[in-house]
């Protein structure tokens, strides 16, 4: 099995952190080997997919990073911070990665990338899966993931092959083993202990705005329970780590600032209230139950919040006018009823189980 995934400033981590997730379960209920093919952007994590055990086999980053590439069209243009090179280029140097392995799989998780690339690429693997999120353009896939509420099917009908497999909807995010395993613990302790003494805010891997450092701001104005403790969990490539420590300490409730955890899921099982991005992150919260207050952070998160405001499994709170926003949401929130209900509505969404469903689709293929 071959991912072609990157992460950065950007792109964000997200991206990596779910196909490291369908890589373990791959690895060690499948004894399938698993390749990463990844650019080494300002913000990559190549050291961490080495960390877990896999292979990284590098595409250089672009002589002048931050820079768009010259003669790329428009599509590539809108994308080119997330790619750094036209696509053409990364086909070629993908291709040459990829020829050596004889791949049974490409898993493709990449915004920038589309049919043409996939077309130029394919030859050096027998199947391909790709993981998206936003259903706005072609692909060649055998396979394709999207892990997101709302979406339909029919999203995708002139966008895959007639004989493409859709694994749509929350069912199949590529959450952790640990989640699953912590689900039944968290919604047991949600619903008989009631309560908000733990506040657990994390606003993705990278939070390049420093959004987090405005929430801790407005919860220096909030009524929290005079019980409540906060957690702040941050990337361990987060450009403001030090920022967010310094509001933290002014804070009048105990706040700890945390980064690279490996322990989310009990983080996130002994939390009462989250605040979060609308991110990946929102599946791992809905399977363990965990009411949120969300922020919309990058513009392909918008309909996640709208389409889980809508199912009751969490708040959105509007990033023009925050402070009001939230004071007034988590007034609402120490209501223990909204509370539980946002809790119930969150935990229908998933049981956590998708990355080893994709596994077995992929072996069972191959």
């Amino acid at each position: 099995m071959a991912f072609r995934v990157d992460a950065s400033v950007e792109i964000g981590t997200g991206h990596v952190m779910r196909c490291l997730t369908l890589a373990t379960a791959l690895r060690e209920h499948h004894a399938a080997r698993c390749y990463f093919l990844c650019r080494e952007l300002p913000g990559h994590l190549i050291g961490r997919i080495e960390a877990e055990g896999f292979e990284v086999l590098r595409l250089a980053a672009p002589v002048a990073a931050g820079t768009s590439p010259s003669g790329l069209d428009a599509y590539e243009t809108a994308h080119a911070a997330w790619l750094g090179v036209g696509w053409s280029q990364d086909a070629r140097e993908s291709a040459d990665l990829l020829a050596p392995l004889d791949a049974d799989w490409l898993v493709l998780d990449h915004y920038a990338l589309d049919a043409r690339w996939e077309s130029a690429v394919c030859s050096s693997c027998a199947r391909l899966l790709v993981i998206d999120d936003l259903a706005d353009r072609e692909h060649i896939a055998h396979l394709l993931l999207d892990q997101n509420l709302g979406r339909l099917a029919e999203d995708y009908a002139d966008l895959v092959p007639a004989d493409c497999r859709l694994m749509i909807g929350p069912d199949y995010a590529l959450l952790r083993p640990e989640f699953a395993e912590w689900r039944r613990p968290s919604l047991e302790r949600r619903d008989s202990q009631p309560g908000l003494s733990q506040l657990l805010i994390s606003l993705g891997g990278v939070d390049k705005d420093n959004v987090t450092a405005e929430v801790l701001g407005v919860l220096r104005n909030a009524e929290l329970p005079g019980t409540c403790r906060i957690t702040v969990v941050m990337g361990g490539t987060a450009p403001w780590i030090e920022a967010v420590k310094r509001v933290a300490e002014t804070l009048e409730q105990p706040t700890e600032v945390v980064t690279n955890v490996s322990d989310m899921a009990r983080r996130m099982a002994e939390a009462d209230l989250a605040i979060g991005a609308a991110g990946s992150t929102s599946w791992e919260r809905c399977c363990l139950g965990l009411p949120t207050l969300m922020l919309v952070l990058a513009e392909n998160q918008r309909d996640i919040a709208a389409n889980l405001e809508l199912r009751g499994a969490s708040m959105t709170l509007d990033r023009e006018a925050l402070k009001d926003n939230m004071i007034e949401a988590i007034s609402e929130i120490k209501n223990i009823q909204r509370l539980s209900s946002l809790s119930v509505c969150a935990r229908e969404l998933t049981g956590g189980l998708g990355a080893s469903r994709i596994a077995r689709e992929l072996t069972q293929a191959s």
